[in-house]
């Protein structure tokens, strides 16, 4: 099983020195918004860099597309701030490993920014604004790349590795669908674009 991290912190950080900065980096923006009107609070969201989703106005987000990035290190509140470092944490280093540093940033960051795409370019806006933040998309993303290994690479994981993305995926999805709090199209978009990206990566290494 890939996904049981048996690292001491100290090997942790050596190891997957990305992986690290990306927890840091959301603990640190998480601490600041709490700090200065909170993680719950929208106009403070907004502030520190949410995605503001608003098709009608601004369908691309082209007007600050700083927040496709920014929106990514933002949690709304601790339970979406902790399944994601979580996410994070477990998940991705097996994937940090395979692609290299640099690739990972590379397709860490897309696979966010395209989660924001197309959330932002698929929501109705015409009964209220929307605001949207975390690093959902971007751990879609990581299990979209995991995703392509159970259907095109089977070699590269075990069963149980296996057995744990389908079931992950199938229950995000299902999560994702009935809780309305969560951004579906946030999470597709970054899934998909995982699963491209991590061929595309493959194929140039």
């Amino acid at each position: 099983m890939i996904f049981l991290r048996y690292e001491s912190f100290r090997s942790y950080l050596k190891l997957y020195p990305v992986t690290s900065a990306l927890l840091a980096l959301n603990l640190i923006m998480f601490a600041i918004l709490e700090l200065t009107g909170g993680s719950t609070n929208t106009l403070n969201l907004v502030r520190w860099g949410a995605l503001v989703k608003a098709p009608s106005i601004d369908p691309f987000g082209l007007t600050e597309p700083w927040r496709y990035l920014s929106s990514m290190f933002l949690h709304i509140g601790w339970q979406h701030l902790l399944f994601n470092c979580f996410s994070l944490l477990v998940f991705a280093p097996p994937l940090e490993r395979l692609l290299g540093h640099v690739r990972y940033v590379v397709f860490y960051l897309l696979s966010g920014i395209a989660g924001g795409v197309l959330s932002l370019m698929l929501y109705d806006d015409s009964i209220r604004i929307g605001v949207s933040a975390g690093a959902s998309g971007a751990i879609y993303g990581v299990f979209g790349a995991f995703l392509h290994m159970v259907l095109l690479q089977r070699h590269k994981l075990d069963e149980a590795s296996r057995k744990t993305v389908i079931t992950i995926l199938v229950i995000g999805l299902l999560f994702s669908i009935f809780v309305r709090q969560i951004d579906l199209l946030a999470h597709v978009g970054g899934g998909f674009a995982g699963f491209a990206l991590y061929g595309l990566l493959q194929r140039r290494k």
